[in-house]
């Protein structure tokens, strides 16, 4: 079991200021794998005062400085990359291939791709070529980054690699039930020699050390991931000191599958849907198709489901795991009990633990038919391997469907038909629509409409999320 108790503050790891243990549980085996800390309103100070004391130096650092500790950064993580593997697949329970080729990829990606949008970046610029007036871009200070345990490295990178390319310092909370791999990323950073400071990690719960940060009067910024619930009480909380709120919230796509799809737009569809034990805030877990396809559809979403192989974290292979804690198993449950008694078909799965399994938080994938958008199923985030196939007649009324929610993060839709494709796009309300399953390119904006969210990650947007702009008048050269 790993002892994980110390938070890293001021370029050192120190013990809490009062123990305050918590066990995080491995949810392939339901038995704890580390144990560590939850901090205090007294560790969060401390880390604030860190980061508020460093940025005095670190905001004045030059582009190219933050350049080669952020390659030297990168270098590690290439290094160290097994290792953040292994973590991922034992704290939140990504089996290993999983973890390995997507999860702490996308950590890698994200380095990669915010080096290249700073070195292109412009932190001073003339407003126009007829005008003396200067445009600036200044970090905005020191930032609370709250993470969450679905897509833990994936959430780390796009928050504190912005913060550090930005002249920004901060202090990150991740997940408590995932926070393993984030602490292999301090390491990281300690290792690649940033000035004490600039980034500090304190591990802890929402109610506790999530709150401290939202609440704080030395935190200029708070950049949070998570649940709707929580987005709303972190924007209250940040209310009475009018700092910057960055939100990253829930989902609940839709998937349209119009009658002239490509062939193996269902299959792909409950794929994409079931990857990550369909723990994606993105994942398309409502699938509307076109009345004249649907029978066919229905059976073929059914027969991809059962082909869909439940199994441990630690074992390679082509198969989802657990989800990541008996609470969010619980939930999931309940919900899709909710499906049958209010008389959706189940079509595959169900709340039965998958045949050999007697421990783990593991769940069937599980597929609903002949849904209605009123649904508890089709309405709440689920958080795990269910699907709801729902039937429509026209563009207009699946869009309507689709758009029938109060989410707007990811919809997806399939058709051959180009025009359709982008007509369909324009009309539906999320920050990002993916066309026949293909994914958006390194350094594009990611984030949602409505109570999805407010903000975007990613590429030179990201980088702007963690800047002030001014304007200088009469700059003479």
């Amino acid at each position: 079991m790993l002892d994980k108790r110390n938070f890293y503050i001021n370029g050192k790891w120190v013990k809490p200021t009062k123990p305050n243990d918590l066990e995080v549980i491995n949810p392939s085996t339901e038995e704890t794998c580390a144990v560590i800390s939850l901090g205090s309103k007294e560790d969060t100070d401390n880390a604030v005062a860190a980061a508020k004391a460093a940025f005095e130096s670190w905001k004045d650092s030059s582009k190219d400085d933050r350049i080669s500790l952020l390659e030297k950064l990168l270098s590690i993580y290439k290094k160290r990359y097994s290792e953040m593997a292994d973590a991922i697949s034992m704290e939140m329970g990504a089996p290993m291939d999983w973890s390995t080729d997507v999860q702490t990829a996308s950590g890698q990606s994200h380095l990669e791709d915010f080096i290249l949008r700073l070195k292109e970046f412009e932190f001073d610029k003339k407003f126009n070529s007829e005008s003396n007036n200067r445009i600036c871009y200044e970090p905005i200070g020191v930032c609370g980054l709250i993470t969450p345990w679905n897509w833990p490295i994936n959430q780390i990178a796009l928050k504190v690699v912005p913060a550090f390319a930005t002249g920004c310092t901060m202090i990150h909370k991740p997940s408590e039930i995932a926070p393993l791999s984030a602490m292999i990323f301090a390491e990281m950073i300690d290792e690649a020699g940033f000035p004490p400071g600039v980034f500090n990690l304190v591990n802890g719960d929402g109610v506790g050390v999530g709150t401290e940060i939202s609440c704080h009067p030395d935190i200029d910024l708070v950049s949070f991931t998570g649940s709707t619930r929580a987005g709303r009480l972190i924007s209250k909380n940040a209310a009475e000191t009018i700092k910057k709120v960055c939100l990253e919230l829930g989902g609940k796509g839709g998937n349209i599958v119009f009658a002239d799809s490509y062939p193996n737009a269902v299959r792909d569809g409950i794929r994409n849907v079931m990857s990550n034990s369909g723990q994606s805030c993105d994942a398309p877990t409502r699938m509307l198709v076109e009345k004249s396809i649907y029978e066919r559809a229905v059976q073929e979403a059914a027969d991809e489901a059962n082909l869909i192989k439940v199994d441990h974290s630690n074992k390679k292979g082509d198969h989802i795991g657990p989800v990541v804690s008996k609470t969010q198993y619980d939930k999931i449950i309940n919900l899709i009990q909710s499906g049958i008694d209010e008389g959706a078909t189940l079509a595959a799965g169900g709340p039965e633990l998958p045949n050999g399994m007697n421990k783990g938080y593991f769940i069937k994938p599980t597929i609903f038919t002949d849904v209605k958008n009123d649904m508890r199923i089709a309405k709440e985030e689920i958080f795990g391997p269910v699907l709801s196939i729902i039937p429509f007649e026209t563009e207009e009324e699946a869009i309507k469907i689709v758009n029938d929610t109060e989410y707007g993060l990811g919809n997806f839709l399939q058709t051959e038909d180009k025009e359709k494709a982008k007509r369909v796009s324009r009309k539906l309300n999320a920050g990002i629509i993916y066309v026949n399953g293909i994914g958006p390119d390194s350094g594009t904006p990611f984030g949602g409409f409505k109570q999805s969210g407010n903000g975007r990650e990613g590429g030179v947007w990201g980088l702007e999320e963690y800047l002030e702009v001014k304007t200088v008048t009469d700059w003479q050269e």
